[in-house]
Order: C-alpha cells, then sequence, then structure tokens
C-alpha cells in the first residue's frame, strides 16, 4: 500500500481506537447517533458494525448480512474485530485500520466480553463503558417493545454475569439525560486528546 507523504505526517500521532461498550438497552445507538454531528466535525470516524440481522440495523447505523455473508466476508479477510453475541455474529470493518494509520480517532461499537481480544489487536485502545442504572435499564428494555418479559429479565440477568474491571476502563453514566451522555463522551475524548480541531 502506498503512503503520500500527507499520509506519512499523520502518522506521527497515530490514530486511537474508542471501544465502546456497555449492555444491551444502555444506550450505545442511541449516544453515537446524538453525538455523531459533533464528533464528525471532530474528525472522530464512527465504524459501521456489520451484523447478521437486519432487523439489528434498525437500532444503528449498521450493515445487515446473512450468516452465510457474515462467514464469506470473514474469509476474505474483511473484518478487523468480530464476535458472536446473543445469538447474533458483529464484524466492525478493517477499514478502521487504514483510519487509524492516518493519525484518526475512530469509535466503534463493541462487546464487554471480547474486550480481551480487541486490547490484543489495538493493545492502546480507549475501553469506554457505559453504565446505566439496573431499573432505567429493565425500563429501557421495556420501551424498546423487541422481546417478551421472560426474554429481558434473562438479558438483565446477562448483563450482570459480564463484568468489566471498572479501573481498567473509562466509565460513562447514562442513565439520566442523552445530551448528558454526550457532553460526558465528548469531554472524556477531549481530555484523552482524541478530538480534532473544530
Amino acid at each position: 500500500m502506498q503512503h503520500d507523504a500527507s499520509a506519512t505526517r499523520r502518522t506521527v500521532n497515530p490514530g486511537r481506537l474508542v471501544y465502546l461498550m456497555g449492555p444491551s438497552g444502555a444506550g450505545k445507538d442511541s449516544l453515537i447517533d446524538a453525538a455523531r454531528p459533533e464528533l464528525q466535525r471532530l474528525n472522530v470516524h464512527i465504524a459501521r458494525r456489520v451484523i447478521t440481522r437486519s432487523a439489528e440495523a434498525k437500532g444503528e447505523d449498521a450493515i445487515g448480512v446473512s450468516p452465510e455473508q457474515f462467514e464469506r466476508l470473514c474469509a476474505e479477510g474483511a473484518f478487523a474485530l468480530q464476535w458472536q453475541a446473543n445469538g447474533l455474529a458483529y464484524g466492525i470493518p478493517v477499514q478502521i485500520d487504514a483510519w487509524l494509520a492516518e493519525g484518526q480517532a475512530v469509535l466503534v461499537n463493541g462487546s464487554r466480553a471480547h474486550l480481551q481480544q480487541a486490547r490484543e489487536r489495538y493493545p492502546d485502545l480507549l475501553p469506554v463503558l457505559l453504565r446505566v442504572d439496573h431499573q432505567v435499564l429493565r425500563q429501557r428494555l421495556l420501551d424498546r417493545n423487541r422481546e417478551t418479559a421472560q426474554d429481558i429479565e434473562q438479558r438483565l440477568a446477562r448483563a450482570q454475569q459480564v463484568r468489566v474491571e471498572e479501573g481498567e476502563v473509562q466509565v460513562l453514566d447514562n442513565s439520566t439525560s442523552l445530551t448528558d451522555a454526550v457532553q460526558r463522551l465528548l469531554g472524556l475524548l477531549r481530555e484523552q486528546g482524541l478530538l480534532g480541531a473544530s
């Protein structure tokens, strides 16, 4: 792959992966969508996930594919990161590596259970855990009306089982308003020196 002089200069400040994670219903998709205009203005790339269920794409700017298509993409080396969760397969396109090589910050919607694998590929990633009060999370899952009450309770139980050591991650609370959560996210990225010039 060829690099021009400007690309070489940009790699003096290598990009960093922002790995956003949290239980289903924590509001990751809503947070990303709400923060998208400001993040794009500040030169932060947002990766589109590939998911093996088109209905899942309703809640985010994702690409829905069949399981067969997903397997083919895996075999072709199309994903920088990929995992299975809740009966679905998720992939982060390898395009993020080019953005990172250009010195750009890249935000991905990740998985708590696969944080270690992500760290192995991107040792300097910034892990951000979106946390929500348990009762708030239950109500949000009910309001989505995607699952039965029993399914929701099982999902909540899984959310309690998958734990991340908070000392290893940056924790953002999303129990209040989305506007507050966006400001917390932007503040965190600013503190980490990941926001480009306005």
